[in-house]
């Protein structure tokens, strides 16, 4: 199974998941989820994360970290392996304890905090496991409405902030925030989920991407291809028609089966720029979009018998992937 792709940053924040190998339960008493929490909390002295939500579930757990180091990928490595061992040793067992890598959503503090914070709480009503939320023990829910239940190391002031200056005033505020929603569960809070990682509007989704920009992502990171920035079609027609010494009209103009500029801009635009068959028809003298896809096959295999023709393209093409 593919990696998903890790996007760090300092001041970056999160919304992480794990789940227990095979579905199974990864807490199987509570001293198991005190002992996690412990681990939470000296992952927060050793390095510096701020922890906004959680709550432990049997079989899995949600995380809403900041990472003012940019370091989750640490934090978490350490964090699972931790407890695994812990488990292992305990219980007389090996192996795995979760299932895979954990998942990791960066998130728009601003926009989408609040929301997430709300998701994750609600966790054990949806799950049928309580009817109020307030009956669950393992999250940190208690903390925000009552401050006697409070962990030093979970971070509830920016939540709280967001309803009232006043500790009282906001963790009343908060208590009917969540309360609003445990009937309907309230919205899915990923629907705006970018490319299985991104939950953002498009201002933060562009910066994000721009976090990776020129960084060469492993050949089994799943969701590569959508961060990506795809050169545009038009920039595209202006590198071939420059490398042929032709007109621009004359690549988008139907013409004759021999037309080798135009079947590499074709070849190109298909290949590089992530355009469906319809709109790269339109673009090429409106065509029909499965003359698309057969011109793409046929160049691939000319290019494969003529090698010199290959050859000659390289350089073209090395200007597209850049």
């Amino acid at each position: 199974m593919g990696r998903p792709l890790r996007i760090e940053y300092p001041g970056a924040l999160y919304h992480v998941t794990s789940r227990g190998n095979e579905k199974k339960e990864i807490f199987f008493k509570d001293s198991d989820r005190e002992m996690f929490l412990s681990f939470l909390e000296e992952y927060h002295h050793r390095y510096s994360i701020l922890i906004h939500s959680y709550v432990l579930m049997s079989n899995h757990y949600h995380l809403i970290i900041e990472t003012p180091q940019g370091n989750l990928l640490k934090v978490m490595h350490g964090l699972n392996s931790r407890y695994t061992g812990y488990v292992n040793r305990k219980y007389n067992r090996s192996g795995h304890l979760f299932q895979g890598r954990y998942k990791a959503i960066l998130v728009e503090k601003e926009s989408y905090l609040l929301e997430l914070s709300r998701y994750v709480h609600l966790n054990p009503v949806r799950a049928g496991i309580v009817k109020e939320v307030s009956e669950y023990q393992w999250s940190s829910y208690p903390g925000f409405v009552n401050k006697q239940k409070r962990f030093l190391w979970v971070e509830y002031s920016w939540i709280l902030s967001r309803f009232s200056s006043k500790e009282n005033e906001a963790g009343r505020a908060y208590r009917s925030f969540v309360k609003t929603a445990q009937c309907t569960m309230g919205q899915d809070p990923f629907d705006g989920l970018f490319g299985q990682v991104i939950l953002g509007g498009e201002a933060f989704v562009e910066k994000a991407k721009k976090t990776l920009a020129g960084k060469e992502f492993d050949h089994d990171i799943i969701e590569r291809k959508r961060f990506r920035t795809a050169p545009q079609a038009d920039e595209i027609l202006k590198l071939v028609s420059s490398f042929f010494g032709i007109s621009r009209n004359s690549l988008e103009q139907r013409g004759g089966r021999n037309n080798l500029p135009r079947k590499v801009a074709i070849y190109l635009v298909k290949k590089y720029c992530g355009l469906p068959n319809q709109e790269i028809a339109d673009l090429f003298g409106g065509i029909h979009p499965t003359a698309v896809s057969h011109n793409v096959s046929r160049f691939e295999k000319e290019m494969e018998r003529n090698q010199k023709l290959a050859k000659k393209l390289g350089e073209l093409i090395s200007f597209v992937r850049a």
